[in-house]
C-alpha cells in the first residue's frame, strides 16, 4: 500500500474459488482504498462487492466456469516491480483459515513465478466462459471484440507447448 501512495507499481492478482473470510475482504477493501489495483478470479463463493466507489473502486473480480474442475489458488502481490508469489491449499473462507490446518507457500524460483503469472494473465483474459462478478449479480459474461479465447483451452495448450 506504501508503494502505491508513492506512485510506485502496485498491485495484486489472486485466484482462489471462494472468498468468504470477512477479515480478507476487510484488507482488500482498504488495499483498494490505498490505490492498489486488484484483479481477482474466483470461482464460486465471492462476498466482495467489487468495482464500488469509495470501498473497492479498483477490485475487478472475473468467474470462470468451464470444462475442467479447477482447484488452483495462488496470489501474487507486486511492490515495486518486485512480485511475491504464493501458492495455498486455502480458499479465503473463515472456516478454512482459522478452523483447520492449510498450508501456504512462497514460490523462489523466477522461471515458476513467471509460469504462474502468465497462466493468470492466460485466466484474465478468457472472454468465452468469463464473466464479471458485479454487485447486482447480473454477472454477465465478459466479451469483447477480439478472437475468442477460451482460457482452460489456452492453458492445456501453454502445457503442450
Amino acid at each position: 500500500m506504501k508503494n502505491a501512495k508513492l506512485g510506485k507499481p502496485a498491485w495484486i492478482k489472486i485466484k482462489l474459488n471462494n472468498i468468504t473470510s470477512y477479515n480478507m475482504v476487510k484488507s482488500l477493501y482498504k488495499a483498494s482504498r490505498e490505490g492498489v489495483q486488484i484483479q481477482m478470479i474466483i470461482r464460486s463463493i465471492c462476498c466482495l462487492i467489487p468495482n464500488e466507489l469509495q470501498m473497492s473502486e479498483n477490485i475487478e473480480v472475473i468467474s470462470i466456469i468451464d470444462k475442467f474442475l479447477e482447484h488452483t489458488r495462488f496470489m501474487i502481490f507486486c511492490n515495486n516491480n518486485s512480485n511475491n508469489v504464493y501458492l495455498s491449499s486455502a480458499d479465503w473462507m473463515t472456516r478454512n483459515l482459522e478452523n483447520r490446518v492449510e498450508v501456504t507457500c512462497p514460490i523462489i524460483d523466477e522461471k515458476i513465478k513467471k509460469e504462474i503469472l502468465d497462466i493468470f494473465n492466460i485466466y484474465w483474459n478468457d472472454n468465452v466462459k468469463s464473466r464479471f462478478v458485479n454487485h447486482p449479480q447480473t454477472n454477465k459474461y465478459k466479451r469483447n471484440t477480439k478472437p475468442n479465447f477460451r482460457s482452460q483451452d489456452e492453458v492445456y495448450n501453454y502445457y503442450l507447448n
